[in-house]
């Protein structure tokens, strides 16, 4: 394929490597045979400094690989003493031991001392045409300001704050200024409900939140200060929240409500750092599960400062000069480590983009690349299905040719959106990345860059592990998976810097969850295919977690928040394909007897999922049903609903666990009645 390779970017770790410390020699030492049993056939030799040496140093020897990178990549404050100390079985993971930084530092000070005038975020607003640049000077100031402000507000070293704004400046500056001052940031995505959002100030003991009077989002007015009123009411650790405006609109301003702008205007400009262990927290993000509760994940300084930086850096052929577009909202770890931390740690020009890919058209994102000349672009498969419906009119009316790379994040892409965004956006002259990680790996883990140069990109696939990835299939007794062209649970046997440490306040549940399935390995929750040419495929989640518009989202929270209403005595949710989303959740209800009004109830839970969780989790269809499949020991066998919405009843192995196999034909029966109501009405 006509594609520009990122091989370079090997060269360009190395060459930073040798021209900062001198030692690249490290890297090279590794004979043809131990990287060809580490990574397949992928390349005929392991040629020093090549992608295989590179890698197959990361895998047997990471103290080697990853200390002199940590050395020469971060501003340290004191050196670490131990590269990594982890052990999968028990769940211990320490990085840099020892070590002392600031990661404020990192992505701000060390580039305003070397060019204070260069460009660090792009606003893109809302409104077409309106964006605004902020210079690396000018966001250290206004990071200092707020940290001030936070600090004269009672925020200490270790303390939680909540972030719940959109995707501006300010919102980036407030995850900055925590870190400045040794505060621990959680960004909840300004999409959630205030039930939500309480649950995770909550579950995190914030002091303080930050947030806007009002969002802007595709030409409409999104009322966050309204909703944080809502959730602070049950928040009884919150002391004070923070106000900024977006809009001139007024709002209620009560007893713990602060105007941010104007404390910010009598902080001074300059801030001192708190030096902070390597292994300090930096900041949790909660993600979903396969229970009910969002599990608030852990990330640490250093390691993932370093492995975000680095990836960000390989992984999209990143250069000096370059203005690189993630489209993701900071609410996710997307933004965290692709918008945020790992570009500016690079001293990159990071877009942050308000808005949403139709509009106020289809041609939102392509308008965008031409005006703000975007290197790479990266952004969910979700958004490509959607545009691509919209036909190729929208995309050429625009000049593309500043791409280089073009990425894919969120769920695995699927062929028809690869080659429409390879041919179509790219042109077929620029690399594409579908990338795979998780809010539990901080940055990418398996994708087609980097490599050797011009090695080929398959559609549709991860394909390489980057450096310190060491995958290994699973097979259902537990057994590793060898060879090629296997399938099998996506599991990692080896620590790297940027994993999460813990889920706050449970460290067992953090062990139960990634470590205790497969002891000795960490397990992704996904299942993947590797090729004969030792490539990877993900093939998708394998609890009950599904993935919808990139998100994910536990059934059993949505489960949860439809188990109040007094007329559903049970409730079970699946995840199935979706055109546009990829998966959307189908729910099945049993209603009590002397339930009247079945429309009613029906638009009662989906009015409770948008209030208790957000509007993209409510399902796309509800099907009341008589009962639900359940095994002698009473529990849900959903594997048998997915079968009866994906394949209509076709091929449902085995059923013998089932305490009444009747109930399939009864749930098959109902859906063809609901499938053919649906039908009537279209």
């Amino acid at each position: 394929m006509a594609a520009r390779s990122l091989g370079s970017g090997v060269g360009l770790l190395l060459r930073g490597l040798h021209g900062r410390s001198g030692q690249s020699g490290w890297l090279l030492n590794l004979s043809r045979s131990t990287a060809t049993r580490l990574l397949g056939s992928v390349t005929p030799a392991a040629q020093p400094g090549s992608y295989p040496a590179l890698s197959a140093q990361a895998a047997q020897e990471p103290a080697a690989f990853w200390g002199p990178l940590a050395r020469d990549t971060l501003v340290w404050d004191t050196p670490y003493h131990t590269v990594w100390d982890c052990d999968f079985r028990t769940g211990k993971i320490g990085w840099f031991l020892g070590g002392q930084l600031n990661v404020s530092v990192n992505c701000l000070d060390q580039h305003v001392r070397k060019s204070p005038e260069n460009v660090a975020l792009i606003w893109e607003r809302d409104e077409p045409g309106t964006e605004v640049r902020i210079t690396y000077r000018e966001l250290l100031e206004t990071t200092c300001r707020l940290a001030n402000t936070l600090k004269r507000h009672g925020v200490h070293r270790g303390d939680r704050v909540a972030i719940y704004m959109p995707v501006s400046p300010l919102a980036v500056a407030a995850m900055l200024a925590c870190a400045r001052i040794g505060a621990v940031h959680t960004v909840v995505f300004a999409g959630f409900s205030a039930d939500s959002l309480a649950g995770r100030i909550n579950d995190a003991k914030c002091k303080v939140v930050i947030t806007f009077n009002q969002g802007l989002r595709g030409g409409r007015v999104v009322e966050l200060k309204k909703i944080v009123d809502e959730a602070v009411k049950n928040c009884p650790t919150v002391q004070h929240v923070l106000v900024a405006h977006r809009t001139d609109a007024k709002v209620h301003m009560g007893k713990l409500d602060i105007p941010l702008e104007q404390e910010m205007a009598r902080e001074a400009p300059v801030c001192a750092p708190e030096s902070m262990s390597s292994e300090d927290m930096l900041f949790m993000l909660y993600t979903s599960g396969s229970t009910g509760s969002p599990k608030g994940l852990v990330h640490t300084q250093a390691g993932y400062l370093l492995y975000a930086a680095t990836t960000h850096k390989l992984v999209f052929d990143y250069q000096p000069g370059d203005v690189f577009g993630c489209v993701a909202d900071i609410g996710w770890i997307t933004g965290h480590s692709y918008v945020v931390y790992g570009p500016l740690c690079n001293g990159a020009t990071t877009v942050l983009f308000e808005s949403t890919p139709v509009y106020p058209d289809a041609g939102r994102y392509w308008e965008t690349v031409q005006r703000l000349k975007i290197n790479q672009f990266y952004g969910a498969p979700t958004a490509v299905r959607l545009l691509l419906k919209y036909g190729d009119a929208w995309v050429k009316k625009y000049d593309r040719s500043s791409l280089r790379t073009l990425g894919s994040v969120g769920e695995p892409i699927n062929h028809e959106a690869w080659e429409w965004l390879h041919k179509v956006v790219g042109d077929e002259r620029c690399t594409l990345v579908d990338t795979w990680w998780q809010t539990e790996t901080g940055g990418i883990c398996i994708a087609p860059r980097p490599s050797e140069d011009g090695a080929e990109i398959l559609p549709g696939m991860a394909m390489r592990p980057f450096f310190g990835i060491v995958p290994a299939l699973m097979d259902e007794k537990g057994n590793v998976v060898e060879g090629g062209d296997v399938s099998g649970a996506l599991c990692i046997s080896q620590a790297w810097p940027g994993m999460a440490r813990t889920i706050y306040g449970d460290h067992q549940r953090f062990i139960d969850a990634y470590f205790r399935a497969y002891p000795g390995y960490y397990f992704t929750g996904d299942g993947a295919h590797r090729t004969e040419g030792g490539y990877y495929q993900i093939t998708g989640r394998m609890d009950d977690v599904i993935n919808i518009s990139g998100h994910r989202l536990g059934t059993a929270e949505i489960e949860d928040a439809m188990a109040d209403h007094p007329a559903v005595p049970e409730t079970a949710v699946i995840g199935y394909p979706h055109d546009i989303k990829g998966e959307a959740a189908f729910a099945f209800i049993v209603l009590k007897d002397d339930t009247s009004d079945t429309n009613v109830v029906v638009n009662e839970l989906k009015l409770a999922v948008a209030t208790k969780i957000a509007k993209y989790a409510v399902p796309d269809q509800i099907l009341v049903v008589k009962r639900l499949p359940k095994t002698r020991s009473g529990k849900v066998m959903r594997r048998l609903l997915r079968k009866i919405i994906t394949s209509k009843g076709q091929d449902l192995g085995d059923t013998t666990t089932l305490e009444d196999p009747s109930v399939i034909s009864e749930i098959l029966s109902a859906f063809q009645k609901y499938e053919d109501k649906q039908a009537a009405t279209k």
